[in-house]
């Protein structure tokens, strides 16, 4: 791979990981575009490490927030923080079965099925417009809205469906503060995401090349950097209720996937 594919894929995941606008969807247009031909390994080896990258990133962004929710879990009481917590756990469980049995399933929809990310990219659009016509309130997300936003978050799996996107829109939807709703999306990856790191890692799937470690560390840095402003300008736009604008992005993009895939 080279550096300014690392650079553009890196950037790619940083933005897409937070802005609704599908992050795996984006990365497989990228590759098609830029016609990835690494090996599956040395392809699955870039992905970790970009989301690794936009992990940390949403850990420097919401420090605080973890800080404070690991201080109030450790007085062992029943109290807001342990019970976000909980929600957290609660809203894994739906993405975690996912994972666990239908793997190869999942998979297979990957590896340049631009037309399933077209379609997947108009759904999150639809999901983004309903989200942003809702109207404001100050409700908490519940245990069952974050078992239900969990399995947003375990459909959102497939390619196209923007995951920030759809977990915020089930949760706007279902009736919570906008700025409550971006929170709890940002904070309930952070786990899933460094578990599938650890799942990749023991595996053994994973072909690291020492050449490739320039590439690696640019794509890390591209996507951490991009995610810190990307996250940052996300929690904005949910609070000033501006999904809209990315609903139609992805409508657009999603057309143009479809008609691509349908005419090369």
């Amino acid at each position: 791979m080279e550096i300014i594919d690392a650079i553009i894929l890196g950037i790619i995941q940083g933005l897409t990981e937070f802005l609704p606008v599908s992050s795996s969807g984006h990365l497989e247009i990228g590759k098609a575009i830029l016609g990835d031909t690494q090996v599956a390994e040395q392809s699955l080896l870039f992905t970790v490490v970009l989301h690794f990258a936009t992990a940390l990133s949403t850990m420097v962004i919401f420090r605080k927030d973890i800080f404070d929710l690991l201080k109030g879990a450790l007085k062992f009481e029943w109290n807001e923080d342990l019970q976000f917590i909980s929600k957290i756990a609660i809203s894994m469980i739906p993405a975690v079965i996912v994972g666990l049995f239908f793997e190869e399933q999942l998979e297979s929809l990957f590896g340049g099925n631009i037309l399933l990310v077209g379609c997947m990219l108009i759904v999150t659009a639809v999901l983004l417009y309903l989200a942003d016509k809702a109207k404001d309130t100050n409700k908490n997300v519940t245990f069952k809205d974050a078992f239900i936003i969990g399995i947003s978050q375990a459909i959102a799996m497939l390619p196209g469906i923007s995951r920030s996107g759809a977990t915020i829109s089930t949760s706007v939807l279902l009736g919570n503060d906008k700025t409550k709703a971006a929170r709890f999306s940002f904070l309930m990856v952070v786990p899933l995401i460094f578990g599938k790191i650890a799942k990749d890692v023991l595996s053994g799937d994973l072909a690291y090349d020492s050449g490739n470690f320039t590439t690696l560390s640019i794509g890390f840095v591209a996507a951490f950097v991009a995610g810190l402003f990307a996250c940052t300008w996300m929690i904005s736009l949910v609070k000033k209720s501006k999904l809209s604008y990315f609903a139609i992005y992805c409508l657009v993009v999603g057309v143009i996937a479809i008609a691509y895939s349908l005419l090369s």
